[in-house]
């Protein structure tokens, strides 16, 4: 037990610096499922609608592949399968991202060593940030429990403790591939590339069966929580499968982590060439992005064929269901079924797309964070040209997927490409601005720079949740995605666009402006 001395403190101390990021993912969790089951009822609230809509997703892969199978026509059932792929999806990044900043980001930063020299166990740090995960885990699974409880109290009780399992299972692999690597950024690219193993298997399953049944649905996590079947004939017993990977996992990674040195890994990092082959700081920022920026390329240009093959089954979906109607043109726009469908999509690419342009920035903090910045500026570099390396990469990255979502819409689609590449590209603007913010944040108040993933997290609440609620129109217009041209089908306003350029464009300067007077962090 003396490798766990301090780990009680250590929990304090984590879910003390967690204590925006923790409540702001899971409350955007939190509220897209509970805000589910009403928005069903007024769309399918009657039992011929509903028996329609499962007829629907049974004949349609595509839909099964994107969404799930269905396996009741309650509302709570249809909640499970509207919503479950996609909040297991965000409880596996919440156990991600905690995990990572619990342990890989501390021991490059140094912090790690210096904790460690005084009295806390070996394995103290790493049993407080899954702790940390679990609060995390914890406290969605006993709001969407209370939350969905007048539906079924048992089928509420089930989804939430499989969206607690989900979150835990990435949080403890998250914590192997700590072990092994000894890069945060390479840590978080290869969980999410489990991650997004996990969602390929599971759709390529889903839509090859219409009952889950496929081997590839159960090679997924994310097939074990459809297969838990909330609200329809719970199967209590999927539950084991999670509990004994989170065991197994978290067994190998405490094995692991007894056996390294702090800040070293299993996988050597390999050296670098006799002489430095990189002449400018872009260069350098390319080097350090360029695996992020060919992740999220492949992965909205998949998204976008996905979505894009979806679209011509769309009016069949919706058929005369008018309060689904009513839903994609809050977001897409009223231009017709199909166009506000289009909208709706590429304004949803435009929201994760604010998550890769806050990850990008924020490598700024990380570098500085790690010291690694520190040398690098004490030669002939200035601040202003060592950020804007990193800068080009966040707002030309952002561009660059955002394009390869419309290539990709087009491929699926294969009609109104030029549409469709406008609708993409006119999210940029609004991407933009919360770059900004985190430029805004990084530069005057380094400390509050993590502080960009609470404002991400509001944005995507607001965008996702919004429509679905009918909130007021207020409301909507906090999010900066809530000013901008409804395309294709809607008409094309140059103002809204040009505002939120000229804002991104202050945000920046005033960011750098910043940066370039404050002392760097040390």
């Amino acid at each position: 037990m003396t490798s766990l001395v301090g780990t009680g403190v250590l929990l304090r101390f984590n879910l003390r610096r967690d204590r925006l990021m923790i409540p702001v993912w899971v409350a955007v969790n939190a509220l897209m499922v509970l805000s589910m089951p009403n928005t069903l009822k007024g769309m399918y609230g009657t039992a011929a609608e509903r028996a329609d809509l499962l007829d629907q997703v049974a004949t349609n892969s595509s839909f099964r592949a994107l969404i799930g199978p269905v396996f009741g026509d309650s509302l709570g059932a249809l909640t499970a399968w509207r919503v479950g792929v996609y909040a297991g999806a965000l409880a596996a990044v919440t156990g991600l991202l905690v995990v990572v900043r619990h342990t890989r980001d501390e021991e490059e930063s140094g912090r790690q060593e210096l904790i460690s020299s005084g009295v806390v166990g070996r394995r103290a740090s790493l049993t407080a940030a899954l702790l940390a995960a679990g609060v995390a885990s914890g406290v969605l699974a006993l709001l969407v429990t209370a939350g969905l409880a007048g539906q079924g109290a048992v089928g509420a009780l089930a989804f939430g403790l499989g969206l607690a399992a989900v979150g835990m299972l990435f949080a403890t692999a998250t914590a192997v591939v700590a072990q092994l690597t000894e890069s945060a950024r390479l840590a978080r690219g290869m969980t999410a590339g489990v991650l997004g193993a996990a969602f390929v298997l599971r759709a390529a399953g889903d839509s090859a069966s219409t009952d889950g049944s496929s081997a590839l649905t159960w090679l997924s996590p994310l097939g074990w929580l459809s297969q838990l079947r909330p609200f329809a004939g719970e199967r209590w017993w999927v539950l084991l499968l999670f509990a004994a990977a989170i065991a197994g996992q978290g067994a190998l990674a405490y094995v692991l982590a007894g056996r390294r040195d702090v800040g070293m890994g299993f996988v050597a990092t390999r050296p670098g060439p006799s002489s430095g082959s990189l002449g400018t700081a872009g260069a350098l920022a390319w080097r350090l992005q360029r695996g992020s920026v060919l992740g999220w390329s492949i992965g909205f240009f998949l998204a976008g064929v996905v979505y894009g093959g979806l679209t011509d089954g769309v009016a069949d979906l919706v058929g005369d269901n008018e309060k689904a109607r009513e839903i994609f043109e809050r977001m897409g726009g009223r231009s017709g079924i199909t166009d506000a469908f289009l909208a709706s999509m590429t304004g949803m690419l435009g929201l994760v797309a604010a998550l890769y342009v806050v990850a990008s920035v924020l490598r700024l903090h990380g570098e500085e964070t790690s010291m690694r910045a520190e040398p690098l500026l004490a030669n002939a570099v200035g601040r202003l040209r060592w950020a804007s390396g990193h800068l080009v990469i966040a707002f030309g990255g952002s561009a660059l997927i955002m394009l390869l979502a419309g290539l990709g819409f087009a491929v699926g689609y294969g009609k109104e490409v030029g549409p469709i590449l406008g609708g993409c590209l006119v999210q940029l603007p609004a991407v933009w601005v919360v770059a900004g913010l985190a430029v805004l944040l990084y530069g005057l108040a380094p400390r509050l720079a993590p502080l960009a993933w609470a404002v991400a997290g509001a944005v995507l609440l607001i965008g996702w949740v919004g429509p679905a609620l009918d909130v007021p129109r207020t409301v909507l217009d906090l999010s900066p995605f809530g000013h901008l041209p409804k395309l294709p089908g809607g008409e094309m306003e140059w103002g809204p666009v040009l505002v939120l350029l000229g804002l991104a464009g202050v945000l920046v300067a005033a960011g750098l402006a910043g940066l370039r007077r404050r002392d760097l962090t040390t």
